[in-house]
C-alpha cells in the first residue's frame, strides 16, 4: 500500500502568504495537491499541518515533512510513501508509476519521490546530524534514484509562479 502525503508545512516566505490556500484554476494548491495524490495512493495525508506534525520538529523543511510522513505511513502498515509539496500544482496522472520502484524522487523537484518506509531510521540519523539537511543528500544516502517525469509540474515559489502556472492552465 502507498500513503499520499502532501508537505504543506513550509513558511511560504517568498510567496507572501500560506501558499497552500491559494488558488490555482479555481482549487487550491493544497486541494489540487491532494487531489493528485488520491487518484494515484490509497490514503493521503496532509503533513506540516496540525493533523501530522513535521518530525522531528517545526522547521526542518521537507525533509521533516517526509520523516513524519514515512513514520506515520510504517505504524499504519503502508509500504511507501509518494510525497509532493502543496507548491506543485498537482502531479500528472503516471507520477507514481513513473517513479516505482522505490527510492526515486524527481530530479528537478525532489520534493517529489517515492520514498519505502524502511527508509525511516535513516532518515531519523540523517535529521540528527549538523550536516546540510537537503533532499538530494537524502536521496543520495538512501540510493533513490533520480527520475524525469514525462508530464510538467509546477514549482510555485512565488505569486509570479502562481501567475505562470494560471496562464498554462488557462491554455488547456
Amino acid at each position: 500500500m502507498i500513503l499520499g502525503a502532501v508537505l504543506a508545512g513550509g513558511q511560504s516566505s517568498r510567496f507572501g502568504s500560506d501558499k497552500a490556500l491559494a488558488a490555482l484554476g479555481g482549487q487550491t494548491l493544497l486541494a489540487r495537491a491532494v487531489a493528485s495524490l488520491e487518484a494515484q495512493c490509497d490514503r493521503v495525508i496532509v503533513v506540516g499541518r496540525s493533523d501530522v506534525p513535521d518530525r522531528p520538529r517545526a522547521g526542518m523543511g521537507p525533509l521533516g515533512g517526509i520523516n513524519a510522513a514515512l513514520h506515520h505511513a510504517q505504524a499504519k502498515g503502508y509500504a511507501s510513501v509518494l510525497t509532493c509539496g502543496v507548491d506543485c500544482g498537482g502531479l500528472g496522472s503516471e507520477t507514481r508509476a513513473e517513479l516505482t520502484p522505490a527510492p526515486a524522487y524527481v530530479a528537478d523537484q525532489p520534493v517529489i519521490g517515492l520514498w519505502p518506509v524502511s527508509a525511516a531510521p535513516a532518515l531519523d540519523a540523517f535529521l540528527a546530524t549538523d550536516a546540510k539537511h537537503s533532499m538530494r543528500a537524502f536521496a543520495e544516502m538512501i540510493g533513490a534514484r533520480p527520475v524525469t517525469l514525462s508530464a510538467k509540474t509546477a514549482n510555485i515559489n512565488t505569486r509570479e509562479d502562481l501567475a505562470s502556472a494560471q496562464e498554462q492552465h488557462d491554455g488547456f
